[in-house]
């Protein structure tokens, strides 16, 4: 089904990347880095079915060769620990034939990219294991109108109330720098990703699926459901193949958490609606104490089954049903009514609870995969540095997966710091096993809540019988 997955990320000079070689992977094609002299070389790979550079009406046209766009890039960034550009990676809806992907795609980058006067080059991967996506790489430095680079930012002097500089006591101006566009704006972000999630839900209705995606967590969404993990192409593989993986079982575990779930709430609510009912038309005079009682009776008189294994339900369901009633001190519709809002109030709690955990865990079980990915793939990083400049895109080549998962860790940890967060690795288990077992606690009461749902779904049914054998008596008396 459509998944909404949208990372992006900066393709920075200072962690060993460049513009040409990140083109060179996305596309397949080796390109020659003018910058440092070396040569990306990605014929090899496979599963690339389309690439293409679109580029705003004022840039040169000689951009829509990869290798002089990209080299142009490297040239005029000076800095050894230049951004050169930003890459969006958004998962393709399945559901959208290759055609379809590609329309998607281009418009996407045309209307929220190009025409804010980036360059772009995307180039779209499938190979058919069912994890079609696109790679957008993005320039980052605005071109002017002459097709010329431009400046990422300018000098801005501050200005007195009286609006007149302010001297810097050192024989100048005090002054700060100002972006000269808005597209490193942190609130981005955001714009990019919920406009991918609209314009691929544009797609998939324009194409009459009923899928969609979204943005937003389920937390945001206001859903109280447990979000799924991200399975990613080498799992959703495995799990095609009939072989079970660690992430698929989590997501097995968590689908049949969601369906008690939704389950409990959907029968809790029919009884809630059905007991507040009956409560509300009780006749006094009919004696609201003795209703309960005869429901209990007209249960006691009904036939038993006639097999052994469904006496002994019966007994057992009687049983339940008869210690709901006494250890609530039920004998009217109305303690019925009030017991039934009792244990609705207490899904709730519970289930906030519960998502509340699981939701943390989530986070947690995130970042102690980052950790230990950054840990496994530490010392190949390390050894990249150690091996001689001739040998280093050999080496960057044979370990370019590795190489991925450190820098993805590794920038995963380093936003946490920059937010605050200390990176805390045993804390954060800690954290896990505590909140893993009061999960495992409530999950647990909302069990025994659901069989007390099943008493109560017994005596409506035996009230439901009764209805139905009254109103037959009254069409046989009126005959």
């Amino acid at each position: 089904m459509a998944i909404f997955h949208c990372p992006i990320q900066i393709i920075k000079r200072s962690i060993g990347k460049s513009a040409v070689a990140a083109a060179a992977y996305r596309s397949g094609e080796r390109l020659t880095n003018e910058w440092d002299g070396m040569t990306h070389d990605y014929t090899h790979k496979g599963g690339i079915v389309h690439t293409e550079i679109m580029l705003p009406s004022h840039a040169p046209p000689e951009f829509q060769d990869r290798s002089t766009l990209w080299n142009s890039v490297e040239q005029i960034e000076k800095s050894s620990d230049a951004q050169l550009a930003r890459e969006i990676e958004v998962a393709l809806p399945v559901e959208l034939s290759p055609a379809q992907q590609l329309a998607l795609v281009r418009a996407f980058v045309k209307e929220n990219f190009v025409a804010a006067g980036m360059c772009a080059d995307f180039a779209i991967h499938d190979k058919g294991t069912g994890n079609p996506h696109a790679h957008i790489l993005l320039t980052i430095r605005p071109l002017k109108p002459d097709g010329r680079w431009g400046p990422k930012c300018r000098k801005v002097y501050d200005l007195d109330s009286q609006g007149n500089r302010i001297p810097d006591g050192k024989g100048g101006w005090k002054n700060h720098r100002e972006d000269t566009t808005d597209w490193n704006h942190r609130e981005n972000a955001e714009k990019w990703r919920a406009a991918w999630a609209a314009y691929a839900n544009r797609a998939l209705e324009a194409a009459g699926r009923p899928e969609r995606i979204d943005h937003r967590s389920y937390e945001r969404q206001g859903v109280e459901k447990i979000p799924s993990i991200h399975m990613g192409p080498a799992a959703s593989q495995m799990e095609r193949r009939g072989i079970a993986t660690e992430k698929g079982n989590i997501n097995r575990e968590i689908a049949a958490d969601n369906k008690l779930l939704k389950e409990i709430k959907a029968r809790i609510t029919r009884l809630y609606n059905w007991s507040k009912e009956q409560a509300e038309s009780a006749v006094p005079t009919q004696g609201k104490e003795s209703i309960v009682a005869k429901l209990w009776q007209a249960r006691m008189d009904m036939a038993a089954p006639s097999t052994r294994t469904g006496k002994i339900k019966k007994l057992q369901e009687d049983a339940k049903l008869f210690s709901l009633l006494q250890s609530n001190g039920i004998t009217s519709m109305q303690q019925l009514y009030e017991k039934v809002s009792a244990m609705n109030k207490d899904y709730y709690d519970l289930r906030g609870q519960i998502v509340k955990a699981e939701r943390r865990i989530a986070v947690l079980d995130e970042r102690l995969q980052m950790w230990a990915q950054y840990q496994q793939y530490k010392p190949i990083r390390q050894k990249q540095d150690k091996v001689k400049p001739g040998k280093r895109e050999k080496y960057q080549q044979e370990h370019e997966s590795e190489l991925a998962a450190f820098d993805a860790a590794a920038d995963f940890l380093k936003g946490l710091k920059e937010s605050g967060e200390a990176i805390t690795p045993k804390a954060w288990r800690a954290e896990v096993t505590k909140l893993t077992a009061q999960k495992d606690f409530d999950y647990q009461k909302m069990r025994d809540m659901r069989e007390d749902i099943k008493a109560v779904e017994n005596l409506r049914k035996t009230a439901d019988r009764l209805a139905r054998e009254g109103q037959h008596q009254q069409r046989e008396t009126e005959r």
